[in-house]
């Protein structure tokens, strides 16, 4: 289902910037739409703005979950293991969201967003 958005993937990263820089990349870009949606709660588009940007967390979190689950992932088990759980985290709360949409439900998607860009990124917040 996502194999387009995995070759996109795979091909920027054989771009100049780095695996982590395209990673972090994503989810700040991430972050910054689901910030969007809740500044604009409530305003014209608002529902389709939210779809799009769950939807943009929730391919880059399966991207993820995809690589930190394969066997052949040259990450240590522990780290794998936490992406995993991390990811699973994400992906009820987005389908949280998407039945009982609340704008501060977003929160805790976007900090943990922009902890883990920071993090690839190797800078603190």
């Amino acid at each position: 289902m996502y194999a387009t958005q995995m070759q996109a993937y795979k091909s920027v990263q054989k771009s100049t910037l780095t695996g982590r820089d395209v990673e972090a990349a994503a989810l700040t870009n991430a972050a910054l739409k689901l910030s969007q949606c809740k500044e604009l709660w409530g305003d014209e588009g608002h529902f389709q703005r939210l779809d799009e940007a769950l939807r943009t967390n929730q391919r880059i979190w399966t991207i993820f979950q995809t690589e930190a689950a394969r066997e052949d992932n040259p990450l240590p088990e522990l780290v794998r293991k936490n992406i995993l759980t991390l990811s699973l985290f994400i992906d009820r709360r987005i389908i949280e969201v998407m039945a009982q949409p609340a704008p501060d439900k977003l929160d805790i998607i976007i900090n943990i967003n922009i902890n883990i860009a920071a993090g690839l990124r190797g800078s603190t917040g």
